[in-house]
Parts: C-alpha cells; sequence; structure tokens
C-alpha cells in the first residue's frame, strides 16, 4: 500500500485510465481536480510543518499582479513536506500524471523547484490572471503542466482563494475550485491557459492560503500550445473584461527585449 495516497487512488494508472477522457475534455483547457487524493494522515502531518514563508528567506512578491509568498527549493521544509515533494518526482507519479493526461513526451519533473514549492497567501493577497513561464532557467525544457495540493482545513467559500481557470477571451472564469484541504489539481501549462487568483483573500488575519506546486516539463512541446508571436517567456498576466487597469504590465530586462529581436535559431545557437 501506497502511504502517500487515499485507499481509493491506490492504483495510479487505473485511475489515470478512468479520467484521461474528462482531463482532455476540461474546459476551457485539459484540467481535473480530485477530492481527497492523497493520504490525510500523511497530508496532516505536512500541514504540520508548514511554516510561515512570511518569516523566512522566501520569495515575496508584492506588487499588483501578485501578492503571495514562495519557498525558495527545499528550504524551510520540513522532513515529512521533502517526502511527499519526492513522491511528487518520482517515477510512480510521472507515469500517472503521463498516463492521465497523454503528454507524448516524455515528462520529467523539477528538483529545483523553480517557481514551485511551498505558497502562501495571507489576507488581502492574490494572483492575477496569467499564463505561466514556458521554459525551466536551467535546463531549457518546456513547462507543461501544474499540480497543486491544497492544505486548508475547513476553508469557508467567503473566504475566497477559489482557482480559476479563464476562457482566453478573458471574459470569465470557465470553472472554479475551492482551495479546500487533500484537493488536487492538475492542468496543462501553455501560452493560453489563464489562471489565478484574481480578487483579494477574504480569510480571517490568522489564516491562510496554503498549497504545494509542483511544475513538470518536456523536451519539446505540440506548436497548438505555443504563441508564435512569443519566444521564451516569463509569467503572462491577463487583465479581466471590464478590469482592463487591474494588471501592471512587467518592465523587461534587456535579454527579453533582445530575444524579440532575434530569429529563434540564433537563440537556439547562442545558449549552445
Amino acid at each position: 500500500m501506497n502511504s502517500f495516497l487515499n485507499t481509493a487512488y491506490q492504483d495510479l494508472q487505473a485511475v489515470a485510465a478512468a479520467r484521461r477522457e474528462a482531463y482532455a475534455k476540461g474546459n476551457p483547457f485539459p484540467h481535473l481536480s480530485f477530492p481527497d487524493f492523497f493520504n490525510p494522515l500523511m497530508l496532516e502531518e505536512v500541514l504540520a510543518e508548514f511554516p510561515d514563508l512570511a518569516s523566512l528567506d522566501t520569495i515575496r512578491y508584492n506588487n499588483p499582479n501578485e501578492k503571495k509568498f514562495a519557498s525558495k527549493g527545499e528550504t524551510g521544509m520540513g522532513p515529512k513536506t521533502l517526502a511527499f515533494i519526492h513522491f511528487l518526482n518520482s517515477a510512480p507519479f510521472l507515469e500517472f500524471l503521463q498516463a492521465l493526461t497523454s503528454i507524448e513526451e516524455t515528462l520529467l519533473g523539477d528538483p529545483y523547484l523553480i517557481g514551485g514549492g511551498l505558497h502562501e497567501i495571507k489576507r488581502g493577497g492574490l494572483l492575477k490572471v496569467h499564463a505561466d513561464f514556458n521554459k525551466h532557467n536551467r535546463t531549457g525544457l518546456d513547462r507543461r503542466l501544474n499540480v497543486l495540493v491544497y492544505l486548508n482545513k475547513e476553508w469557508k467559500e467567503e473566504y475566497g482563494g477559489y482557482f480559476e481557470l479563464w476562457d482566453r477571451n478573458m471574459e470569465k472564469a470557465v470553472q472554479k475550485v475551492l482551495p479546500t484541504f487533500n484537493t488536487l489539481a492538475l492542468f496543462s501549462t501553455t501560452d493560453y491557459s489563464y489562471h489565478g487568483h484574481p480578487d483579494p483573500l477574504n480569510c480571517p488575519e490568522d489564516r491562510s492560503r496554503k498549497s504545494i506546486a509542483l511544475y513538470y516539463y518536456t523536451n519539446g512541446r505540440p506548436a497548438a500550445e505555443i504563441n508564435p508571436a512569443l519566444l521564451e517567456h516569463s509569467t503572462l498576466f491577463k487583465a479581466r473584461k471590464g478590469h482592463e487597469t487591474e494588471v501592471v504590465a512587467e518592465a523587461k530586462n534587456w535579454k527579453q527585449t533582445l530575444k524579440q529581436f532575434i530569429p529563434p535559431i540564433l537563440v537556439d545557437l547562442i545558449k549552445k
């Protein structure tokens, strides 16, 4: 018996086979969420280790587009948390994700946890709707899949903090997932998979929205997932219809600006 998984999900390949079609048909882009996916006793231990990220040497985002805290690599993680994250990057879980998503290229985890790991949003925090960065900054691999594990016990709807999946025209959130304890959410990351938590969190001051984020990569990706007008890019924030001034454009560094004028083949040669 796998100690990381709840009883109903012990046979990961059977789960993948049963839910593959539902994942592919996810609207507005391929996605799924599972309630009570992991062993609740194990996840209780992970939650008990979750630090106050505001008190550690963490990544702090505090701008109109995002107000949140994120861990740096494995810093601040307890032994139960590390074991859980290592399972999420293990062959059995990778094979489950590969089968569920039908991604053809070999799916790889990220031991560096670039952008991933522990995430925490406190009262008033938010993450505007966006599409994620598309390349791993160390390996150059293509980002293909996000896995989110929520750790929020007795989370009330009035607190907000829904994980929202938006249509390409930014007219509405087609799907919303409440970030309740032991909910697993996953979705395909493309240049068009707009998602976020755009409204300020309304939880009590002594509560916060806690999650674990894992990102997965392949060497190459289908053309349908790529916006041909973009090369390698960072997070692409998008304003919701009717809220056109809510997103502030990020200043580009000189490397990003230069890439706009260099053919992709020359960018690849320079990297090599």
